[in-house]
Formats: C-alpha cells, sequence, structure tokens
C-alpha cells in the first residue's frame, strides 16, 4: 500500500507536526490513517500519522473503462439524472443535520437577508461566461450563476467538511483540520522554496463565498487578499458575509472574473490559490487556469492547488452508488481525475512540484514560479 510519506524531509516532519496533537487525539478512531516512521538527517526518530493512499493513481470509477462509461450513459439520462440529483442533494443536507450544522436555517438566513443590495456593487454585466460554466453543478440546474447556490454553498462545504473527516469531535475541529493542514502545506512549501520572498499579494481564484479568502486572510494578516470568481451572486454573498465581521486592517476585495483571464496585473501576487475549483473544469480550462496562475506570480511566488486526491484511498474505495451520486453533480470529474495535473504545472513553467494528502479525501499540491523567471 502506498503512502505519501515512506520517508520526509525536516519541514514535511513539521507539517506533519503542526496538528499532531489533535491527530494524537483522534487517532484511536481513525480507520484511514496510518503510522508512520521517519528519520531526519540527525538520524532522531519521531512518529506521526499520514493519511492512506490506495493502491492507484485514480479510483477505477474514474478511468475509461465499460462501468465507467455505463455510470455516465445512466446519468445522462434524464429521468434518471434528475434522482441523482435529489440524492446526492439529500447526502450532504442529511449529513450536515446530523452534525448539528443548521442547513436550512443558515440558508434562509442569507435568503431573506439584505445580501441582493450586494450585486450592483460585484457583478461585471460585460463578463462573458465560459461554456463549461453554463454546465448544472451540485444539483441546480443553473449552476453557481444562482441566489440558491450561493446561499447554501457555505453549509454545503461545512457539510463536506464533517463528510471527509467524519472521526473529528467537533464542525469546527474538523475544519481546523482540513484547512489547517492545507494552510500549513503551503507555508511549508513556501519558506523551503521562495527564496525569502514575503506573502504580501494573494489572490483566491474560484473563491466562491469567500470560506478560503477568509482563512487565508486570517493566516496572512499583513497580505493583501483578492478573492475572484466567476459567479456574481456568490462573491456577493462573500461581500455580504465580510462586512458583517469586524474590519481588517487589509480589506478583501472582490473580484467578477473569468480565473482564466483575470484582467490582473503580470508579477503582482506572492501566492496563487485554487480551492477545490479544479474538479469542477474540463481539462482545457485547467490548463488555462495554470497558465494564468504563473502569469500571475512573482518570481519565487507559490501556486497551491486543493482539492479532491485522486490518490485517495477513501475515494478509490467509493462504493458503486456513492460514485455515481457523486458524478451525477460533478459533470467534468472524470476529465479532472485524468487529467496529470503536475505535468501540466511543468508545461506551464512551474518547478519544485509537491503532493500532500491534508485530509483523507483531499490532496494539496504546491509548486513555485522558478527565481529566473523574467
Amino acid at each position: 500500500m502506498a503512502l505519501w510519506a515512506t520517508s520526509c524531509s525536516s519541514s514535511e516532519k513539521l507539517f506533519l507536526a503542526s496538528s499532531a496533537a489533535t491527530k494524537r487525539r483522534m487517532g484511536s478512531r481513525r480507520r484511514d490513517l496510518v503510522h508512520v516512521g521517519m528519520t531526519d538527517q540527525a538520524e532522531t526518530e519521531t512518529i506521526s500519522i499520514a493519511y492512506k493512499e490506495g493502491d492507484r493513481e485514480r479510483p477505477k470509477w474514474a478511468d475509461e473503462t465499460p462501468f465507467s462509461r455505463l455510470v455516465e450513459a445512466l446519468i445522462s439520462f434524464k429521468p434518471f439524472y434528475s434522482l441523482l440529483k435529489l440524492g446526492a442533494r439529500q447526502v450532504l443536507i442529511s449529513t450536515a443535520e446530523k452534525n448539528n450544522i443548521p442547513w436550512r436555517e443558515m440558508t434562509k438566513e442569507i435568503l431573506e437577508s439584505d445580501v441582493y443590495k450586494e450585486l450592483k456593487t460585484i457583478q461585471n454585466t460585460s463578463l462573458q461566461y465560459p461554456d463549461y460554466y453554463l454546465s448544472p453543478f451540485h444539483a441546480y440546474d443553473e449552476g453557481n450563476l444562482s441566489w440558491l447556490a450561493a446561499a447554501e454553498a457555505e453549509v454545503a462545504t461545512m457539510s463536506m467538511t464533517r463528510r471527509a473527516i467524519p472521526y473529528a469531535p467537533s464542525n469546527e475541529e474538523a475544519t481546523q483540520e482540513m484547512r489547517g493542514n492545507w494552510v500549513q502545506a503551503i507555508k511549508q512549501h513556501h519558506m523551503k522554496h521562495s527564496g525569502n520572498v514575503t506573502i504580501q499579494n494573494i489572490v483566491d481564484i474560484g473563491c466562491s463565498v469567500g470560506v478560503s479568502t477568509r482563512f487565508l486572510a486570517d493566516e496572512f494578516p499583513s497580505a493583501k487578499v483578492t478573492g475572484l470568481d466567476l459567479s456574481p451572486y456568490f462573491l456577493s454573498v462573500a461581500q455580504y458575509k465580510e462586512k458583517k465581521r469586524p474590519p481588517r486592517k487589509n480589506p478583501i476585495r472582490w473580484i467578477h472574473a473569468a480565473g482564466e483571464n483575470t484582467g490582473l496585473p503580470s508579477k503582482s501576487f506572492d501566492l496563487v490559490s485554487f480551492s477545490y475549483v479544479f474538479h469542477e473544469c474540463p481539462e482545457r480550462a485547467i490548463i488555462a487556469l495554470v497558465n494564468e496562475a504563473f502569469r500571475l506570480l512573482r518570481p519565487g511566488g507559490t501556486l497551491a492547488i486543493t482539492d479532491q486526491a485522486p490518490k485517495s484511498k477513501i475515494l478509490q474505495e467509493l462504493s458503486p452508488a456513492l460514485f455515481t451520486l457523486m458524478k451525477s453533480t460533478e459533470p467534468f470529474l472524470n476529465e479532472y481525475y485524468l487529467t496529470d495535473l503536475e505535468e501540466r504545472l511543468r508545461e506551464a513553467g512551474f518547478v519544485n512540484m509537491k503532493t500532500l494528502l491534508t485530509d483523507p479525501r483531499h490532496m494539496t499540491m504546491t509548486a513555485t514560479v522558478p527565481h529566473q523567471y523574467v
């Protein structure tokens, strides 16, 4: 059985140690983890916990197999798709309710608020949406271009977090493990490869309603943070929620634009982040997003991608019922799993690619713009 860490550098040990206390407390309940012994250059041994990888490069259900094609055919049959869409939605709502996440109350609070006033200040009415973005996503016929999708986005993220980390004692600790490991992977990579470049400017592309953007702003309080998304509805919710919290030293800037063509200046950021974006994109869009990230980053800057992990043991062992439900609401999921992401980054000019499982279902991939890039 392959592990993402059979031997680790000292920086990787620090990454693992960042949540060691939480993981030790939870370790007895975690069937998806394995203890890994590691030896550093001083030959001192430490024991930590790593997330398990499966035996394959990707799940069988994501390969071009007869069974995979059968699932695709079933999903394309509209009456069956409608049932699958309802089932997938119910899985998330049920997970939320079982974990005391007030799905209906949080959604109602947004829909009955003054969030609609934010749209005029956010929306770029001249923006042309990419064709793939007009597809139904996540059981919404309008995809991400609706108020309901925007109102439910944060609570759906909370439910997704609990499905990824069901052993956590609380919703807050589940979020801290998922987001904390992601940020720690970014910090470790940047510290190792940036050449002492300080993270002063961050853009979170595909920021949705700003959950990941706010987390980055909290973790890098001296940085100027930009959240960019294609959905003006999501951005309206992001801006509305940000206005409800105490003012920041550096307010978050929200931009309605395409991630493939942001319109932002070249070499103007030290960190470009994509959180749970690429699995919603066809490969051609992924390539365009990666190329735009390279253009935006300064030499020594860091690219960070967190998303579903093709090598996750849990995802590789999903039951046919669950992966059929998942694929029914993610039209480009197969393309994502079949994309060699590290190779696409290499082709764009990135170096120092590193992929880590940062929770049982998700990976964080980091890379660097070369220092000699002009």
